[in-house]
């Protein structure tokens, strides 16, 4: 995109804009939880890397994987449904539309984790010996996969986010690291071994997940919102015309590209074992942590763009502010990483896990690619273009896919990491394409607003 105006390069100018400011406040919320977070994962992670064998530690993340990537591939994107109607909703006082498109949201995370679970556990036991799923633990995933209703349920961080709660969620995402770490250090020290490490992995999911649910029905108690959590489908999604083709849209699209990490680790603990699996782990959370500064800004950015006029310069002057700005600590971080990658994960995991630093140095040439094209997803569902998302997205999770099993089979575990750079490259550029016409057609974009989602 050309350059919207001279004002829009100018960084003073950016923080006298209030929605800009509200943006950074609120990844600030975020960041603030994250970063303690990311510090308890690491604890996490180094505890079950230290209390068991590789191989182990492979069986713990490829079983997880499995129930989350079950759960991805069947999640409604239900908190992307009830940002973008439920935030005009609210500003229009519109309370009865909320309840509509909170309850219709609630009724797709009911019967997609339902589906999901019966599903994971029909599949598990003729994908366990693909996966290297020994048989001796195929029970234990199966007891594993009772998460995965939890797992798909994205109701109450679309409601928390609507509600503009971001502090709530900034102390929610603390609930299932800081378990992780206190049972992985019990089991660490205790000697509880892999047992102990799948029991601590439970139930922090489980709690974590819960957390959201009771943040949720407090607030909406506090704001006397009633009935906003009653389940629904065939009423609400009369009454809203949009909803099914947003909700289908969004789903395909995310559900593929949720996936990406779980169904990774599948393939590489497939194709190459459970250690190099856990090596690909290890690898895959460095990077993750370091580009979580683009993810808090996305869940910033979001609501408050679809408070805007898309006709109008506004959304689009916020987008290339956040991106850059972004981009900017995207730098920042791949410096530190690679200074100070190897002998973290030295330090954390023990030098038998170092080989991860050479997948990590990998997965960062991607990062400021990452970070700063996070704004592009936003847009094109502000712009009414789910359908391009879905396009973008799908087709790069099927490159990568395809990557993915030629480069592994090419060069190994570094393959793994070169289809990781190439996947997360090919998202930016297939979405870039279609928020650029957006743009430039901009004049014809309605506010949802005023439109709703009655409409």
């Amino acid at each position: 995109m050309k350059a919207l105006s001279a004002k829009s390069w100018n960084m003073k100018h950016w923080f006298s804009d209030g929605v800009f400011r509200t943006i950074v406040r609120n990844a600030s919320y975020l960041g603030s939880g994250k970063l303690v977070a990311a510090l308890l994962g690491l604890v996490a992670l180094a505890c079950a890397g230290r209390g068991m064998t590789p191989a182990l530690f492979g069986t713990l993340v490829i079983i997880h994987s499995y129930a989350n990537g079950v759960g991805a591939l069947v999640k409604f994107q239900t908190w992307q449904f009830i940002v973008r109607y439920g935030t005009p909703a609210m500003g229009r006082g519109d309370l009865d539309e909320l309840r509509d498109v909170t309850g219709f949201a609630f009724g797709l995370d009911l019967a997609s984790g339902l589906v999901g679970l019966a599903g994971g556990l029909i599949l598990l036991p003729f994908l366990a010996d693909w996966f290297d799923i020994p048989a001796e633990d195929v029970h234990l995933a199966m007891i594993y996969c009772a998460l995965i209703p939890t797992m798909t349920a994205a109701t109450p961080t679309g409601i928390l986010r609507v509600l503009d709660r971001f502090d709530q969620l900034a102390v929610q995402q603390l609930v299932t690291p800081a378990l992780r770490a206190l049972g992985g250090a019990i089991s660490y020290f205790g000697g509880f071994g892999f047992i102990g490490f799948m029991v601590t992995w439970f139930v922090a999911d489980l709690a974590g997940d819960l957390c959201l649910w009771i943040m949720s029905v407090i607030e909406l108690r506090r704001r006397g919102i009633r009935g906003a959590l009653r389940p629904g489908l065939v009423g609400p999604g009369r009454r809203l015309p949009a909803a099914w083709d947003f909700v289908w849209t969004t789903n395909v699209a995310h559900s593929v590209w949720a996936a990406w990490g779980p169904v990774s680790n599948l393939i590489v603990g497939a194709m190459l074992g459970p250690t190099s699996a856990g090596l690909f782990k290890i690898a895959a959370t460095f990077f993750d942590s370091a580009s979580k500064p683009a993810d808090l800004m996305s869940r910033s950015f979001y609501p408050e763009i679809m408070r805007l006029d898309p006709a109008s310069r506004h959304p689009w002057q916020l987008a290339i502010r956040s991106a850059l700005m972004s981009g900017g600590i995207g730098l920042v971080i791949l410096l530190v990483v690679i200074v100070g990658g190897e002998p973290l994960i030295g330090l954390v995991f023990g030098k038998r896990y170092v080989e991860a630093y050479d997948l990590l140095q990998l997965m960062t040439a991607s990062l400021i690619v990452t970070m700063a094209s996070f704004p592009l997803e936003s847009l094109l569902y502000m712009a009414g273009r789910q359908r391009s998302a879905l396009l973008a997205e799908g087709t790069a999770a099927a490159g990568y896919a395809l990557l993915l099993l030629v480069l592994i089979h090419f060069f190994g575990i570094t393959g793994a990491g070169l289809a990781y750079v190439a996947g997360v490259s090919l998202k930016a550029l297939f979405m870039l394409v279609p928020t650029v016409g957006a743009y430039r057609d901009r004049q014809s974009l309605v506010s949802v607003m005023t439109q709703g989602a009655r409409a």
